[in-house]
C-alpha cells in the first residue's frame, strides 16, 4: 500500500542533537529535593515520566506544591534542551527530503517528546516546509503514549493503514507498533542499525535520505505531482 502520510521524529532523525539525558535528571532531581527535603532515589523512567511520578508523590494537597514543582521541573529541562539546541543543526538531507516529500504529496508531521522552542531554534525556517509540529507542547500524551501519533494522525486527516512512524529509536518504533502504522528506524541518532533491527520495523535505512530512497525503489510512495520538478 502505498505510504500517503509520514510521521517523523526530530532529535537524531531529521536533526543532531545532543541532550545530556544524565545531566537533564540530575536537574531535576535537584528540583525535586527543594520539595522533597531529600534527593529522590534515581529512576529508570524517562525525564518527562519521572517528573510526573515525582508530581504525583508531592500530592495534591491543596497547597500547590505538586505544581509548582512540575513547573519549576520542566522549566529546568526545557533550559537545558534549548542549550543543546543552540549547538544543533539539521541533517544536511532533511530540508531536500521534506521538499522531495511534499512534491509528491506526501502529508507529514514532526512527533517529538522535545519542546517546540528546542525544535523551531534549530529548524527556524519551519514553516515554509509544509508540516504539522506535534512537540509535548502540544498533546497531553507523549510518545510512547500512542496517543501522541494519533493526534497528529487526525489533524492531518489521515489513517492508519497510509501512514508510516520514522525514529532513530525503538521508542519510535514501539510507538508506531501499538498504534497499528507501519514503521521504519534510522540509524541517524544513537542506536546502530542492528539495534533497531532488533526491534523489527517494517524497513531499516541509515539515515531518511536513504529511507526515501528505499522505499521509492519500492514504488511505495506517490508519484510526483504533475508540474513538479
Amino acid at each position: 500500500m502505498i505510504i500517503e502520510t509520514i510521521l517523523f521524529d526530530f532529535d537524531g532523525t531529521l536533526a543532531e542533537l545532543h541532550i545530556d539525558f544524565s545531566a537533564m535528571k540530575r536537574r531535576i532531581a535537584a528540583v525535586a529535593a527543594e520539595f522533597l527535603g531529600r534527593f529522590p532515589d534515581p529512576s529508570p523512567l524517562p525525564a518527562l515520566e519521572w517528573i510526573d511520578a515525582l508530581a504525583h508523590e508531592l500530592g495534591d494537597g491543596g497547597d500547590g506544591r505538586a505544581l509548582a514543582f512540575w513547573s519549576q521541573a520542566m522549566a529546568s529541562i526545557q533550559a537545558l534542551e534549548l542549550e543543546a539546541a543552540s549547538k544543533g543543526n539539521l541533517f544536511s538531507f532533511t530540508r531536500r527530503v521534506l521538499e522531495e516529500l511534499r512534491a509528491r504529496g506526501v502529508k507529514i508531521a514532526v512527533v517529538t517528546r522535545n519542546c517546540e522552542k528546542a525544535v523551531r531554534t534549530v529548524f527556524p525556517d519551519m514553516d515554509g516546509y509544509g508540516f504539522k509540529l506535534f512537540s509535548r507542547d502540544h498533546v497531553a500524551r507523549v510518545k510512547p503514549d500512542p496517543d501522541h501519533l494519533q493526534t497528529a494522525l487526525r489533524a492531518l486527516n489521515a489513517t492508519r493503514r497510509e501512514s508510516l512512524m520514522v525514529g532513530d529509536h525503538p521508542l519510535d518504533i514501539e510507538t508506531g507498533k501499538r498504534l497499528g502504522v507501519r514503521t521504519a528506524g534510522v540509524a541517524s541518532g544513537r542506536v546502530s542499525l542492528s539495534e533497531l533491527e532488533a526491534h523489527r520495523p517494517d524497513w531499516i535505512a541509515p539515515d531518511c535520505a536513504a529511507l526515501v530512497h528505499l522505499l521509492d525503489a519500492h514504488n511505495l510512495l506517490p508519484p510526483r505531482r504533475l508540474g513538479q520538478r
